[in-house]
């Protein structure tokens, strides 16, 4: 297990992974040759997270320099696109909804993992979902990244159990002396799929500037992005069974295929098209007292305006385009269709955000017999608005009726006061640390009707979902070295969580509007720790690590309820907290140019939260709603290596593959929507069971470095009884094999350019939304 003790600074430089061929065949031959002559090559440099504070979790990490040098990175979150067991669902660039995905936790659970930059905390635990709960990761920029660390499992003390999944920790650069660069990095991906055909550029320009003078240091950041989207929707409608009579006007344009459920269907328009502007700004200042004691203060502002607009490929007899109508009927393909179902897939939204987080962090600076740490961080939505088209198409495109969606006031708060004493001083037998946590996080979410969707004030309340949850914890955990060889970490975690002012307001489909306050609810719980290390030589280490995680529900997955179309999200304030078993047994080698890992991993989750859907009593329309799902487990091996040198001294190599078996074991709420339909025994939502990445780095010279990766995933089921049978659609989630190539050059002291293609290989695949094709990078930059 790539532990603090026994992972090296810098360990998976690269993070990009191999094959499941190449990599299993290398690390195998490795690991069985211990009398292989490989030159011991010592790494100095900056510790991982998980090593300043003596955590127990596997670590994977990627710096700075190996993000120049390996990866096309556009936003932050690339950075851990080669990460092992990592996947982050990012479908363009700047997109605001990229949820992370772990081992055992998939793209639509964000709150089962956390993301902190210099300690703040990026995770949205208003909601657990891809969409408003996706961590704000748009808040940091690529060339402020001084390195990121993946800290995987709930077996750290300090962090709550949203940690299940993993733990991010994203450090941000200080300045010594006089630093700035300037960067412009293009791109353009020409996208091609059904009746869509068009090239999506995007242009990124970012500035940084910082200085040290004495105790003072500064940092300044600020880039703009300029970017295009292929269509993240497409236009459908179920294959009519109804011959068209000879009156009906003809269309044409559309389609034919299947959906995820292997339903017929038309495909007749893209949706979702979006041209988003983002500015960053962010601002980090420190003062270092004589007593070995930093002040930093951090100040991010981050805003996005982005348009989204759609696309007909239907036309009439006399070749105008068709968008569909309030009533009547068509003839497409020979069959009728209902011309105001077609028109209720085209719709265009816009959106104005503002975010702005702080935090003060004040703490020694050094490891010393003790050593203390108190943090504070707000995060508030300044702006937030949504506004959607819901008249007919083309004229919504200009104005009419819709809705629009505030969640300005939506936000949370964090405090952590924390110390650790080492009774022999640093490297002594015990190090004991404990803290104290608060936090309290806000949802507002209110939606009106306005006669104006572009520019019209707000009309009636159309709907709203209110709510704050707040978590109290004290946590103690001591690293107790045994022997030389041995050493053991025990940590506890008491949590006390509340969730309260809970409020839902709806309209019903008759116009009748419900309002409903719903009770508080209080939970709390101990979540024990235990791992053990033994360094059996210089090369090899084991270790074996449990721990228990309470995940409370967030406040949206109490709270929040929605309207869409014919489906109907409904809040549920009862939910209960998922407790989760999680143990891992780590074998690494120290090859002497790289660890080499293999782990065994398992997981039980009782009343894991997922989301359903289904017809229930009291309402015409299908429901969704999040329940607890009585028991799910998840079991699987992750073989994962950072080597340099790997047969001939320029190449750099590092891979991983993971193959997890998940299964729901029970499920005592499943509705059926199919007769003889069950969850038992299917495979969890969004977890895939093959995952394998591969990266070679050739250095060519100091200056001078090519990039070949490749990233692999199975097919997934995005519900519980598996029925989305049909992976390769819009609303699918297909397996995909994607190859990645990038040359970086140091061109002299100042100057640095990268060019670079994701997805060469063209694949075209969905991630439920259709995921890019081709895309071609170029960059440079400037450095004083």
């Amino acid at each position: 297990m790539f532990t603090s003790q026994s992972i090296r600074p810098g360990a998976y430089r690269h993070a990009p992974t191999l094959l499941a061929l190449a990599l299993g065949s290398l690390t195998l031959n490795v690991l069985a040759d211990d009398s292989a002559t490989l030159t011991r090559i010592d790494v100095t440099g900056q510790q991982s997270w998980a090593e300043q504070h003596q955590l127990p979790q596997t670590t994977a990490s990627v710096t700075r320099k190996d993000i120049s040098t390996s990866i096309n990175a556009t936003d932050t979150e690339d950075a851990l696109k080669y990460m092992p067991s990592v996947l982050v669902r990012k479908r363009f660039i700047g997109d605001t909804q990229a949820p992370m995905a772990t081992r055992t936790t998939g793209i639509n659970a964000s709150a089962r993992s956390l993301i902190y930059a210099d300690g703040l905390l990026l995770s949205t635990l208003i909601n657990n979902n891809n969409g408003n709960g996706s961590p704000q990761w748009f808040m940091v920029t690529p060339d402020q990244i001084d390195r990121i660390d993946v800290m995987y499992g709930p077996f750290a003390a300090q962090f709550p159990g949203n940690s299940w999944g993993a733990v991010t920790q994203i450090t941000t650069r200080m300045p010594t002396r006089l630093e700035g660069s300037v960067d412009v990095s293009v791109s353009t991906q020409p996208f091609k799929l059904y009746g869509y055909s068009s090239t999506e550029p995007a242009e990124q320009y970012s500035a940084n500037i910082g200085n040290r003078s004495g105790d003072w240091s500064w940092w300044l950041s600020a880039s703009h992005l300029d970017s295009f989207s292929q269509p993240l929707s497409f236009a459908t409608v179920s294959q009519s069974i109804t011959p068209a009579s000879s009156n009906l006007p003809v269309v044409t344009g559309a389609y034919a295929d299947h959906n995820r459920t292997g339903g017929a269907i038309q495909v007749f328009g893209a949706g979702n098209l979006v041209h988003t502007l983002q500015d960053n700004a962010s601002l980090k200042l420190a003062y270092d007292f004589p007593t070995d004691v930093r002040a930093l203060y951090t100040l991010g502002y981050w805003q996005n305006s982005s348009k989204a607009t759609a696309q007909s490929w239907l036309q009439t007899a006399e070749g105008t385009p068709y968008y569909g109508a309030s009533s009547g009927s068509i003839n497409l393909g020979g069959y009728a269709y209902s011309a105001s179902s077609l028109a209720g897939q085209f719709s265009s939204n816009n959106v104005e955000q503002q975010h702005l987080m702080q935090g003060l962090t004040v703490g020694t600076r050094h490891p010393g017999v003790f050593d203390w740490q108190v943090a504070i961080s707000q995060f508030t939505y300044l702006e937030d608005e949504s506004r959607l088209s819901t008249g007919l198409y083309p004229a919504a495109l200009s104005g009419g009726p819709g809705r629009t969606t505030d969640m300005q006031g939506t936000g949370w708060v964090t405090g952590d006061v924390q110390g650790i004493w080492r009774p022999d001083g640093p490297g002594g037998t015990h190090a004991f640390s404990a803290g104290v946590h608060a936090d309290q996080f806000k949802l507002s979410s209110p939606t009106y009707t306005t006669s104006n969707w572009v520019s019209g004030d707000n009309g009636a309340l159309y709907g709203n979902a209110l709510g704050k949850t707040r978590t109290s914890a004290f946590w103690a955990q001591d690293v107790w070295r045994l022997a030389p060889d041995l050493s053991a970490t025990l940590g506890l975690r008491y949590e006390q969580w509340h969730a309260f002012d809970g409020y839902n307001f709806a309209t019903t489909s008759k116009g009748t509007g419900i309002g409903i306050n719903q009770p508080g609810v209080t939970d709390s719980g101990f979540s024990p720790k235990f791992s053990m290390t033994w360094a059996a030589s210089e090369a090899w280490t084991v270790t074996g690590s449990f721990g228990k995680a309470l995940r409370f529900p967030t406040v949206g997955e109490l709270y929040q309820s929605v309207q869409t179309g014919t489906t109907y999200v409904q809040a549920n304030p009862y939910l209960k907290p998922e407790s989760v078993l999680s143990g891992e047994l780590a074998i690494v080698r120290d090859t002497g140019n790289g660890p080499l890992r293999l782990s065994v991993f398992d997981e039980s989750v009782s009343d894991a939260l997922i989301s359903q859907t289904a017809n229930i009593a009291g309402y015409a329309t299908p429901v969704s709603f999040t329940q607890n799902v009585t028991r799910t487990r998840e079991t699987g091996v992750e073989l994962a290596l950072d080597q340099d040198h790997v047969f001939v001294r320029p190449l750099s190599l590092s891979g991983s593959v993971t193959w997890a078996d998940s299964r729901i074991v029970a499920d005592d709420g499943f509705v059926s929507t199919t007769p003889g339909s069950s969850a038992v025994g299917k495979q969890v939502p969004y977890i895939p069971t093959w995952r394998a990445t591969l990266a070679g780095t050739w250095h060519f010279d100091e200056r001078l470095a090519a990039t070949l990766a490749g990233r692999y995933s199975s097919r997934m089921y995005a519900t519980v009884d598996n029925s989305d049978v049909n992976a390769s659609t819009y609303q699918g989630f297909d397996q995909f094999l994607v190859l990645d190539a990038r040359l970086a050059w140091q061109i002299d002291t100042h100057w640095q350019g990268a060019v670079g293609i994701d997805n060469l290989n063209n694949r075209k695949y969905f991630l439920y939304h259709p995921f890019p094709q081709r895309t071609f990078y170029a960059q440079l930059k400037y450095a004083l």
